[in-house]
């Protein structure tokens, strides 16, 4: 690529209104181009041959295929396109699980532009960048004791005992969402986050898991 060239970038995300978004800041950059889009992982996997990016902005959360899971085959695939992790999500699981999918870089979505922008540039030549909050996830991890006194459920977040709670009350991923006001697909995040840190494989065993040790009222 000589320096004339723009970068060129494909946008995944299954919300078009962030897609609307992100295609305008490119438009602000002369070094940078919207060459596709995608809504979910599968479909990112599906076009990337044909848009041939240099780099990518996946979201995380998304329906039929997740950010991370996606990240991991195009990665595999195509080791010369970069993938920064662009998401709202700032859980430790999930800054994990992208990294270790091979994302060079992971960002939450209140990014200013020009931060994004040189992120974009950053990745382009081999160079990571990550939001204070997945730095210190790495930190945490690197740092953390060995731990001795676990307590089931300890490691829940606020957001997914409230998950918890309503799961216990029978409620589905639709009426849980309507109950949250977030979109179905945050839910299910949730709840995956939810069976992984209680290591059950089901919503029945998590319910009862949760009945077991009086982790929700």
């Amino acid at each position: 690529m000589t320096e004339a060239e723009p970068i060129r970038v494909m946008l995944v995300d299954d919300h078009a209104v962030v897609r609307s978004g992100l295609s305008a800041f490119l438009l602000a950059f002369d070094d940078l181009e919207l060459v596709g889009e995608a809504s979910n992982g599968a479909e990112a996997i599906r076009q990337v041959n044909s848009f041939k990016p240099d780099v990518i902005l996946m979201d995380m959360v998304m329906p039929e295929m997740d950010g991370a899971t996606a990240t991991q085959h195009i990665r595999q695939a195509h080791p010369n396109i970069q993938v920064i992790a662009l998401t709202s999500f700032k859980e430790d699981r999930l800054i994990h699980r992208a990294l270790e999918a091979g994302a060079i870089g992971y960002l939450l979505k209140n990014v200013a532009a020009e931060e994004l922008a040189n992120a974009i540039r950053a990745a382009r030549t081999g160079r990571p960048t990550l939001a204070p909050e997945a730095a210190q996830a790495l930190i945490d991890t690197a740092t953390a004791p060995a731990n001795t006194g676990f307590v089931v459920g300890q490691d829940l977040t606020a957001r997914e005992l409230e998950v918890l709670a309503l799961m216990v009350k029978g409620l589905n991923n639709s009426k849980i969402a309507e109950r949250l006001v977030v979109s179905p697909s945050t839910v299910r995040f949730h709840v995956s986050n939810v069976l992984s840190k209680l290591n059950v494989a089901s919503r029945t065993e998590a319910v009862a898991v949760a009945l077991q040790h009086n982790l929700v009222r």
